[in-house]
């Protein structure tokens, strides 16, 4: 399966020495590899990115790799050079075009983007493969999946135990991509060869692996439709649970977790998580999206991450008052949004984390009612900090959505959630989960068979979500996704009337109707321009606004918590 003749252990060595091994944050990467989302070259835009054949090899006494990848692209403007984005601390040493070797002159990367002048112009409809061969110390994560990179680690045996989480950072980390959000490849064949007695789970559907005369193993995967920061490593002496999930629409996926030796009870009873968590997902969104590949999960010396079909677990078996596994289940979650449902730039990540983290509240409800929906729903709410838009309706980068310096950081995902919650205590839910189905598969019918991964916005969230309700629901997401404020419910009394007003940012509509208990009695006031009102039973009715906390608001009691939060930390 191998495309490639693999180097001995010795020649990775030389790159690197015990003694020189790198230290958490180190090599340093340059501003550029540091970013991910940058925008695409016009050359990168000119091409249709189809198949990528990528090898590694992991000497984890070294912490160092080499790589070697077959790039396949279909022409679509005509070019005369081509980028990847590319770590310059992983040296290339040769680079084939079309099968020929081109001279080192015919390329270089000074700052992580890797320009090879082609050997001539290639025109529209012609296809292009490059093998880029490179090799050297990766750069270690600070604080792993926070900030990306190698973790390299030791399980408590002792033996080697290595992961990949670069989502923050992106895929040029440890291969030659496009890193872009905007890209996922058609097919990606992995290979990657590691010391006997490891084991390497990766991405996609298992193609075999063999064992090599110099002692390493080899393990062979295949993924469609990958996201370029969902292609993980994972390496250690695993062993695994697997069984067959017969899904409600009539398919069989393979389920298989990979943990390391000794926790085989624990596995066993995260494992067990695995079939409902899967049934609760296919009954309320829809298919599986990979299920002729396989739902996997390996545990990882860092916390979790949405790798897709071997999503990483570090969450050590932690026990739950709700009875799950949160962050087994938010990443899983991701199968759908994030990997299935792709946003089109990172300035729509809520769509990712924000439909992701909303899915644990609906699961909880789905396995124990609204008590356990609304504790998880109050969780979150309290973590609402409301200082940057959702959605900022520009182009921005991973660590402009996440950085909460300058941008929405934890509440794409804590807000998104409670925007979902919104959305569908207002549209309801058969309106609510056509709109998740739409956004994720592009259709309302989705089957195994009839869907691939797609790109979705909140432009477009936004549009099916009033075609499905009826109405146009632009005020709603004016509001909630491109304002950071929240409205304001604001009342007065006259006599037995009840007044209620919205105040907004910039004055802008939001004619949520509003429910009440007055002496318990319950009414709906409805809020055109803003305003309602309604007539009480006496004058000195008890009133409760939005008994059910049914919609987003700004909440005096949550703001002096942030306070008070704030002057803690101060002292």
């Amino acid at each position: 399966m191998l495309r490639f003749p693999l180097p001995p252990l010795a020649l990775i060595a030389a790159l690197a020495s015990p003694a020189l091994a790198a230290e958490p944050g180190q090599p340093p990467l340059t501003e550029r590899t540091a970013e991910t989302g940058l925008p695409l070259t016009p050359e990168q835009q000119s091409v249709d990115f189809t198949h990528a054949d990528l090898s590694w090899r992991i000497d984890p006494e070294t912490q160092s790799i080499t790589g070697d990848a077959t790039l396949t692209l279909k022409v679509e403007k005509p070019i005369r050079t081509i980028q990847f984005d590319l770590d310059r601390n992983l040296p290339v040493s040769a680079i084939d075009v079309d099968g020929k070797p081109r001279p080192a002159s015919a390329w270089n990367n000074p700052e992580g983007q890797l320009t090879i002048r082609l050997p001539r112009n290639y025109r529209a409809g012609e296809e292009l493969k490059l093998r880029i061969r490179y090799a050297g110390t990766p750069h270690v994560a600070v604080r792993a999946p926070w900030d990306g990179g190698f973790v390299w680690s030791e399980t408590p045996g002792g033996a080697p135990w290595i992961a990949t989480a670069v989502q923050g950072e992106g895929c040029d980390l440890f291969w030659p991509c496009f890193d872009s959000s905007e890209i996922e490849i058609d097919t990606v064949d992995l290979h990657i060869t590691v010391p006997q007695g490891l084991a390497a789970p990766s991405n996609g559907r298992f193609i075999g692996k063999q064992d090599n005369a110099d002692g390493t193993v080899t393990w062979n995967w295949r993924a469609q439709h990958p996201n370029n920061y969902a292609i993980a490593l994972n390496i250690a002496p695993y062993e695994s649970i697997g069984a067959d999930y017969r899904s409600r629409f009539g398919n069989v996926i393979p389920m298989t977790y990979w943990f390391l030796p000794g926790e085989e009870a624990q596995a066993k009873e995260l494992f067990s998580e695995f079939a409902p968590t899967l049934d609760f997902f296919e009954s309320t969104i829809g298919p599986y999206p990979f299920g002729d590949e396989k739902m996997g999960v390996v545990e990882t010396p860092h916390l979790g991450m949405e790798h897709q079909t071997i999503n990483a677990y570090g969450n050590g078996y932690k026990k739950s008052a709700e009875g799950y596994d949160w962050l087994f289940h938010h990443e899983f979650s991701h199968e759908w949004f994030g990997n299935q449902l792709t946003n089109e730039n990172w300035d729509d990540m809520w769509l990712h984390e924000g439909l992701g983290s909303y899915m644990q509240p609906l699961y909880l409800r789905w396995r124990g009612g609204e008590m356990p929906y609304m504790a998880a729903l109050a969780k979150q709410r309290a973590q609402i900090k409301n200082r940057f838009p959702l959605v900022s309706g520009q182009p921005r980068t991973e660590d402009q959505v996440y950085n909460d310096a300058d941008g929405p950081g934890l509440d794409i995902y804590v807000k998104g959630s409670w925007v979902a919650h919104s959305l569908r205590e207002l549209i309801g839910d058969e309106a609510f989960f056509r709109t998740l189905r739409r956004e994720v598969y592009g259709r309302p019918d989705p089957a195994p068979g009839n869907f691939e991964p797609r790109f979705g916005s909140s432009t477009e969230f936004q549009r099916i979500a009033s075609e499905e309700a009826g109405r146009d629901l632009g005020w709603f997401f004016d509001i909630y996704l491109r304002r950071a404020e929240l409205p304001k419910l604001v009342t007065s009394r006259n006599g037995t009337t009840l007044e209620l007003v919205w105040q907004t940012p910039d004055d802008l509509p939001f004619p949520m109707p509003v429910e009440i208990w007055a002496d318990g009695t319950p009414l709906t006031v409805d809020m055109e321009d803003n305003r309602g009102s309604v007539e009480l039973p006496s004058p000195d009715a008890h009133v409760v606004l939005d008994p059910h906390a049914k919609i987003l608001r700004q909440s005096d009691d949550i703001d002096a918590f942030h306070a008070w939060q704030a002057a803690q930390v101060a002292e």
